[in-house]
């Protein structure tokens, strides 16, 4: 019940995760579903244990930061300007077929023109969770796919950060939040280079033998940055990881990523189980048929759209069809959206329920899609698990 607070709350999640995940993985099934599957279950629409989802929501956004600072850690600043030129334009290109085709179907199914614009600009979006969690980082043959995939996620999180601007304000406002996104983005990633070389490194060097100060400066570096790039009116998940791409150079990157690894992992249980909790049987009965013709066709049309841009970016075939498959679903972003845009009544709650459960059952099965087909940390299969 949500009067038993945070505790209760933890209590049911890790040890309802940890019997489902016990079941999943004797039936072969991907963890992540079992942890949407426990939300679903526990939620307010399932068995009532948990009321009100908002305190686990809440808590997961620590593992989206962490996540991202994690894999900051994994990509040298002047890789990942290179990667952002070959990112930028497949980006751009993906997003306009993937708006207008999302945008067609929801016209298709009878909502408003402004309705089915929402609705077109949430199918823009890959979901940075799942294509990161999915991701091994620390295989080598990845490395390149991982720096692709990463800069993909980045410049959508800056489209996706302008989209929540211009629904949240209105005429000057909006021009002043694109300007702090223009001033404030290359701003923060200086402050970070510098804050790096000149106060991290040091106070790594002086005192890199202490793990437990090493561990705290790491995240008090991480929530930094996010917290200011929070004030700048970017968000949080840019913040890390503009941190952790700072700290890339440091030959203790590496140790700060396996000592967090845990963390990022407690956080994003929580996620899912949030995930599942939000859902609604009422509610997917509802827009069973709309959100399930958008998921589909998201999840068929995706990944070729990017293998075929990829490749003109001379990307390996085989590659370029990784890439896209783990790309291929719609973002926890979309659900941001979403929900500014019905609280601000740009969209009917109709269009919000859609791309809400658009966004799980486009979850659920690219989960799926690449737990069983390619390399990942949670692999079912002991010839793809990697990490």
């Amino acid at each position: 019940m949500s009067d038993h607070g945070i505790i209760f709350t933890i209590f049911l999640v890790f040890s309802g995760a940890a019997l489902l995940a016990t079941a999943a993985l004797y039936a072969r099934q991907a963890l992540l579903i079992a942890y949407i599957l426990l939300g679903a279950i526990a939620g307010p629409a399932g068995l009532g244990w948990i009321e009100d989802a908002a305190l686990a929501d809440s808590m997961s956004e620590i593992g989206i930061v962490f996540l991202l600072f994690l894999l900051g850690l994994n990509l040298l600043p002047q890789k990942l300007v290179q990667m952002l030129r070959e990112a930028t334009l497949v980006t751009v290109g993906s997003s306009i077929v993937f708006a207008l085709i999302g945008a067609g179907i929801a016209l298709a199914f009878g909502y408003p023109l402004l309705d089915s614009g929402i609705v077109g600009a949430c199918m823009m979006f890959s979901s940075t969770i799942l294509g990161l969690k999915l991701l091994p980082t620390t295989a080598l043959h990845h490395r390149h796919a991982g720096e692709i995939i990463i800069s993909v996620l980045l410049i959508q999180d800056i489209v996706a950060i302008v989209i929540l601007l211009v629904l949240q304000s209105a005429g000057s406002e909006v021009a002043l939040g694109l300007l702090r996104i223009v001033v404030g983005l290359p701003g923060l990633v200086a402050v970070a280079l510098l804050g790096e070389r000149y106060l991290i490194r040091p106070l790594l060097h002086r005192f890199d033998r202490i793990q437990e100060y090493v561990f705290l400066l790491a995240i008090g570096w991480c929530m930094a940055s996010a917290q200011a790039a929070e004030w700048l009116g970017l968000s949080y998940e840019i913040g890390a990881f503009v941190a952790g791409v700072a700290l890339a150079s440091s030959p203790i990157a590496r140790f700060i990523a396996d000592s967090l690894k845990p963390l990022r992992d407690f956080f994003l249980v929580l996620f899912f189980f949030a995930l599942g909790a939000g859902l609604s049987l009422e509610l997917v009965a509802e827009v069973a048929l709309p959100a399930a013709a958008l998921a589909l066709t998201m999840m068929f049309v995706k990944p070729p759209v990017f293998a075929l841009l990829l490749r003109q970016q001379a990307e390996k075939p085989a590659l370029a069809r990784e890439m896209g498959v783990r790309l291929g679903q719609v973002s926890e972003f979309s659900l941001l959206i979403a929900a500014l845009a019905l609280e601000a009544a740009v969209i009917g709650s109709g269009a919000a329920h859609v791309i809400q459960v658009t966004v799980i059952i486009s979850f659920v099965i690219s989960s799926y899609w690449i737990v069983l087909r390619y390399p990942t940390p949670i692999a079912v299969s002991d010839a793809l698990r990697r990490d």
